[in-house]
């Protein structure tokens, strides 16, 4: 069956997975580095906020069962749409949102959720994702790879103490 690829930065890493891990048609979600123009960078230079990276997702999915569109709804109600100095309490550029197009398709996908998303009027300031053009993916650290799952007690900590939970309930309601 044919896959695509589908990269979003929505803050930290750890939190972007599992939102998108067990939906049908999914192959698999990696945490990663894209969006920078140094090869190969490691977490610690990403962190510095000097890289142009951000802590990204790369999805690999078969869209005749889950299609792109389906994944940015995905994506939207996992973050603040409106914030662009990063997310929750993770500020910076390498923790700020974006959505990574892989094809022209994806590009007008997501220009047509963005401009659903501002129309709708759920939030009261201006929807300020970018939506750019994937650059390369770097995988990052195995200890970062499906941290959901091998620090389940960190990771639901670290979800509530950031305040992202708090605000995907308030403005999306249960997940």
């Amino acid at each position: 069956m044919k896959t695509e690829k589908a990269t979003f930065a929505g803050g930290c890493f750890w939190c972007m997975v599992k939102p998108f891990d067990s939906l049908p048609g999914i192959e698999s979600v990696v945490s990663g580095y894209t969006g920078g123009d140094l090869e190969n960078p490691t977490y610690e230079q990403v962190c510095t906020n000097l890289t142009g990276h951000k802590e990204a997702v790369e999805i690999v999915f078969q869209p005749e069962i889950y299609p792109y569109e389906k994944l940015l709804d995905v994506f939207w109600s996992q973050i603040d749409p409106t914030d662009g100095g990063g997310q929750f309490f993770d500020r910076g550029s390498s923790y700020a949102p974006a959505i990574f197009y892989h094809t022209e398709e994806q590009r007008i996908a997501a220009e047509k959720s963005k401009e659903e998303l501002e129309a709708s009027g759920k939030f009261d300031k201006p929807i300020v994702t970018p939506i750019l053009e994937a650059k390369p993916f770097y995988l990052a650290e195995m200890y970062h790879q499906d941290y959901y799952k091998k620090n389940p007690a960190h990771y639901e900590r670290y979800s509530v103490g950031s305040g992202r939970a708090a605000f995907i309930q308030r403005n999306w309601g249960e997940q």
